[in-house]
């Protein structure tokens, strides 16, 4: 009888030391992906998370001092080595992360190049086949088409879009449309030398919207730095040989339209990468180009703008050139973001001055407008006044951001 009592008691005491918790182990609750995650991984837009931050919302079950395990993405971790090795010595280097600066100096090299290639094309273009309102429903169009494309390969991925976020872009996109349309305008009456001379003026109609418009202050230094832009486009524009008032009127509304786009743009900041945006913004834009090009210029092109061309060019040029010109239009436009993403303020301002003196340069020799002596001194004051402003502007960006993370 008491052996039965003893070995029972070591019954229950073996039980009793079984459902003991184990040490050196640790219990966390099933981590679930978060937001919009497709199949196969904890992926947004993309981008794989780090299980830290999966785990984060949860409350951890047990924790006990001891031998620490690692949860490691499984499915996913493929797409980040350097998250799944066990020390960050073993993460491969890219190419990109190793050569920043020659990846950036590529992106200029290639931003100027395509911007260069563009502006010729289209001019040639309307040398031959003046109508710039179907040509700017070809640059749309060749764009949307690439953007389609790469969104079915995944390359990028399609951010999901809701309506909140389309009746702020819509402003933008209308914006962009004017603005894009009657630039081509401008390049189909006048020089495009001579375009480009009047776009300098874009900073000064900038300034006066944020002073006028959205009542932020702008200082006297801005303002000053402006000057030299008004005069020079002033003595270029007075002594124009190519000089048209539908060229003029047309580049000043494109100035306007793209300061407005400025405007709506501030107030439709998203979260979203900026190849996503552009790719949104090009497909409503060309919704709002097509009606008004097959209003103006419809029937003069059924009637005899494509034959013409066609008789003057062949079929097989005419229709690669209208596909080139628009894959450079779009192409140039997203290098120019992308840029933007990867140096400071200042140094893409200063890009984008230098920028305008290419095309400037280049299209006199490729054309060889004539330009007369007035009209090359306005146009390099009008630079030497972007610049100056460009760089004020910068700074004043730069140490605002500092500003913020001080």
């Amino acid at each position: 009888m008491e052996s039965r009592v003893l070995s029972g008691a070591a019954t229950i005491s073996g039980l009793v030391r079984l459902r003991k918790p184990v040490r050196d182990t640790v219990y966390f609750a099933p981590a679930r992906p978060i937001g919009a995650v497709g199949e196969g991984g904890n992926l947004i837009w993309g981008r794989q998370l780090r299980p830290a931050l999966i785990l984060e919302s949860y409350p951890v079950i047990g924790l006990t001092t001891g031998k620490r395990e690692i949860l490691r993405p499984t499915m996913a971790s493929t797409s980040s080595p350097a998250e799944g090795s066990d020390s960050a010595g073993d993460a491969k280097v890219g190419f990109f992360d190793k050569y920043p600066a020659l990846v950036t100096g590529f992106f200029f090299f290639m931003w100027y190049f395509l911007n260069v290639i563009f502006n010729i094309l289209n001019k040639k273009i309307y040398n031959y086949f003046p109508y710039p309102y179907f040509v700017s429903v070809i640059h749309l169009l060749v764009g949307v088409v690439y953007c389609l494309i790469s969104w079915a390969v995944g390359l990028p991925k399609r951010a999901p879009i809701d309506s909140n976020l389309l009746k702020l872009l819509i402003p933008v996109a209308v914006c962009h449309a004017l603005g894009h349309v009657t630039s081509n305008v401008s390049f189909a009456a006048v020089a495009v030398s001579f375009t480009h001379t009047i776009k300098a003026l874009e900073p000064f109609f900038n300034a006066a919207a944020s002073q006028f418009i959205l009542g932020q202050s702008i200082p006297i230094t801005l303002w000053l730095s402006l000057a030299p832009v008004v005069l020079g486009v002033s003595m270029a524009s007075l002594t124009e040989l190519s000089f048209n008032w539908t060229g003029f009127i047309s580049a000043m509304i494109s100035n306007i339209s793209f300061t407005y786009r400025s405007i709506y743009s501030k107030k439709a900041m998203t979260d979203m990468d900026s190849t996503n945006v552009y790719a949104y913004i090009s497909i409503i834009a060309l919704i709002v180009c097509i009606p008004p090009a097959a209003i103006v210029e419809g029937p003069q092109l059924l009637k005899h703008g494509f034959s013409d061309a066609i008789a003057k060019v062949g079929l097989t040029k005419f229709v690669s050139d209208l596909f080139w010109v628009g894959m450079f239009y779009h192409l140039y436009n997203q290098l120019a973001t992308n840029t933007l993403e990867r140096v400071a303020p200042l140094t893409h301002a200063v890009g984008n001055v230098l920028k305008r003196v290419f095309v400037i340069g280049f299209s006199i020799l490729v054309f060889g407008n004539k330009i007369s002596t007035q009209t090359g001194i306005g146009t390099g004051i009008a630079i030497a006044g972007v610049a100056m402003y460009s760089f004020i502007k910068a700074k004043m960006e730069e140490e605002k951001q500092q500003l913020k993370s001080a």
